[in-house]
């Protein structure tokens, strides 16, 4: 990995202790986690009690009061230590966001402090059985009654929804059509009508828990909607690039853990007499990997810097996200097959990673709907 400029010593610091905080607390139990299917809450407290949950949201709520910096690297150390399993990206980056930019003073009194403590586990319920990608088109609704709303309607592909706490839900209210009705609320999970669904059978990403949401009559207070009334739309178009630059950010890592692990495997496996890592083809294609993530370092880099500043745009976010998922797909599966039969025997991590790889394609908008959000910037 080149030298990164854009971390000072504080980060380096913050890096060490997540380093070594996993070694003890997540790297011992992957493997349960991916049986599972879920991440244990004492994870999670652990977590909190080491500091490493909202880190960049204001002390006054229980945050670090720090740069996004220290979001990327928890993301990055996460990708890195070969797991998927704490979806720091939806918790630390999205939901927490939502919550500090938009939510009520009472609100983010109620559930900042828990989120960052552990207590509290964030999820994000937009996507629907019928509406992935186009938001505009959400079915939930959001009745008017009185002192607040009822909820109704389902979600789908909800990362955290088992262990979720504290959601925020894009919800239609009004007859309007398009985005004009969609409002933002945030509801607890123990909430009468909040019903946890299934946990979703996915094909990687195991350890991270999907589950499917429904609401039935959720009554929601008044003040638990964020921001105002038809205003939804909005403050997700205007979160959406951090969101998706968290998803490069762990693109970027976990194709440098495949490809680490890839060097080490083929400088230890003989084939015909010598180290598979002195074929010609071996060394080319590692050669290549290591000169994309070379750019991809440099690039994602600039691109956290820019969000940092407050310069990141839309379509520069949706670009960061398909270049790094893409890249991540490549050089896990170039990886692979540097491993031969044995990178599709499920004991070698390299198996796991390449399963995990795929959802990232379509995960925080498909490589197709990025595309067109960059086309519209020509």
């Amino acid at each position: 990995m080149i030298e990164r400029s854009i971390y000072n010593e504080d980060h380096a610091m913050f890096r060490e202790s997540v380093k070594k905080m996993y070694a003890q607390e997540l790297t011992p139990y992957v493997e349960e986690w991916e049986t599972n299917g879920i991440v244990s809450r004492e994870f999670w407290r652990a977590c909190g009690n080491n500091g490493m949950l909202l880190p960049d949201i204001p002390e006054a709520y229980g945050g670090g009061g720090l740069d996004f910096k220290f979001n990327a690297i928890l993301l990055e150390e996460t990708a890195l230590a070969g797991t998927t399993g704490p979806a720091f990206g939806v918790h630390n980056d999205i939901v927490a966001h939502y919550i500090n930019n938009y939510a009520t003073e009472t609100v983010k009194q109620q559930w900042l402090p828990k989120m960052a403590s552990g207590e509290a586990i964030g999820a994000i319920c937009m996507s629907e059985p019928s509406t992935g990608s186009d938001l505009k088109n959400i079915r939930t609704k959001a009745t008017p009654v009185d002192g607040g709303f009822l909820l109704n309607g389902s979600k789908t592909f909800i990362t955290n929804g088992l262990n979720a706490d504290v959601a925020v839900i894009a919800a239609r209210v009004g007859d309007d059509s398009g985005a004009r009705a969609i409002s933002l609320f945030v509801c607890g999970c123990d909430q009468t009508g909040f019903v946890k669904g299934r946990k979703l059978d996915k094909v990687g990403n195991r350890s991270s828990d999907t589950a499917e949401i429904f609401f039935e009559d959720v009554f929601v207070p008044q003040e638990n909607m964020l921001g105002k009334q038809g205003e939804g739309f909005i403050y997700m178009m205007t979160e959406l690039p951090q969101e998706r630059l968290s998803i490069a950010i762990s693109c970027q890592a976990a194709a440098q853990h495949a490809y680490d692990i890839a060097v080490d495997y083929v400088k230890e496996r003989q084939a015909f007499g010598k180290a598979v890592f002195d074929f010609q083809n071996t060394r080319f294609v590692l050669a290549n990997l290591k000169t994309n993530l070379q750019v991809g370092w440099a690039h994602l880099d600039a691109c956290i810097q820019a969000l940092v500043d407050g310069k990141l745009a839309t379509h520069e976010a949706a670009a960061a996200k398909l270049w790094h998922s893409e890249l991540r797909c490549k050089v896990v599966d170039d990886c692979l097959q540097l491993f031969g039969g044995y990178g599709y025997i499920e004991e070698y991590e390299i198996a796991r990673l390449w399963r995990d790889a795929r959802v990232m394609r379509l995960y925080g908008g498909t490589s197709e709907i990025m595309k067109d959000l960059i086309s519209r910037s020509i």
